[in-house]
């Protein structure tokens, strides 16, 4: 199967390491969730958190096509949806970018068209 980063996978433990935890993700390809990446939280020992035989859902981080390693993360899949980091993304539109998130905020921006008036009173204020 051929894998990209940022995809969600399911895998079997096959090995703990001190610096991590080896999981198989088919029959021909095999990962590593580094000790960092088991959890957000600190964790003294791999086997703390997860043990020979478990089955997990991952996140790819990255794939070194050179060497055919794939770097996984557990750490990610645990995140609640408030935790996880912005996505932004450009989305041209009539030779115009405009950037779209997957943060819904109802406060704290206006466009400049709809702040012009306050900004332009405060400006001639301190004219004054």
């Amino acid at each position: 199967m051929e894998y990209q980063i940022g995809q969600l996978v399911e895998g079997v433990i096959t090995g703990i390491q001190p610096y991590g935890a080896f999981l198989q993700l088919d029959a021909h390809t095999q990962g590593l969730i580094h000790i960092s990446e088991c959890r957000s939280a600190y964790i003294q020992s791999v086997d703390e958190e997860l043990k020979v035989g478990d089955v997990v859902k991952v996140v790819v981080l990255n794939i070194d096509h050179y060497s055919k390693k794939i770097s996984l993360s557990r750490r990610e899949t645990l995140l609640e949806a408030s935790q996880r980091p912005i996505v932004v993304e450009k989305h041209p539109n009539k030779g115009k970018i405009h950037y779209w998130t997957n943060q819904y905020t109802e406060y704290g921006f206006k466009t400049i068209t709809e702040s012009y008036p306050v900004m332009l009173q405060e400006a001639l204020g301190r004219l004054k």
